[in-house]
């Protein structure tokens, strides 16, 4: 990966990030709503959503977005459960550049970025039969906790979602 530039995205990367997600994000595996997604994304603008991105010659191939929530209380430790978790929203790579561990970098960045933040706990999911997005999570260094039901955002394949985490443990 000569060049290859890793950085934070900011509110004049916006409209190229939807653009690279809504081109080469969908697939049967991913729920990406159009509207929800750049909602999403108009996040960045004010520090709601953050995102990593990778650029290489001046080419966007790949952005990991992220942000802090609560939503995964049930999932955390029962010493952290009231602290601020991290939840990756999108992880998307230009499909040129797949196979060359891109996702699993740009996730590292965000995880680490995170933990910066002080979060401890990092959440993903993925569609249950989705193996390139479980690959991409396992060698980041994602375990998977849990599989459910999920058939709204899951309409294709088993119709499940595996909710997968990773901790900092150092206390």
């Amino acid at each position: 990966m000569s060049e290859l530039v890793i950085r934070q995205a900011g509110a004049e990367d916006i409209e190229a990030l939807c653009a690279l997600i809504l081109e080469h994000g969908p697939n049967p595996w991913n729920h990406l709503p159009e509207v929800e997604v750049r909602q999403h994304l108009q996040g960045i603008a004010t520090s709601a959503t953050l995102a990593v991105l990778a650029e290489e010659r001046g080419q966007l191939l790949g952005v990991v977005s992220y942000r802090l929530t609560r939503d995964f209380a049930a999932q955390q430790p029962a010493a952290r459960a009231e602290q601020l978790h991290g939840y990756i929203c999108e992880a998307v790579v230009h499909r040129d550049c797949t196979g060359r561990g891109l996702g699993a970098h740009l996730l590292t960045a965000a995880v680490q970025d995170l933990w910066r933040l002080g979060v401890r706990d990092v959440y993903i999911d993925r569609h249950e039969e989705n193996a390139a997005s479980a690959g991409m999570m396992r060698k980041a260094g994602f375990a998977e906790l849990l599989t459910y039901a999920d058939p709204d955002r899951r309409p294709n394949g088993s119709g499940r979602t595996t909710l997968c985490c990773i901790r900092r443990d150092d206390d």
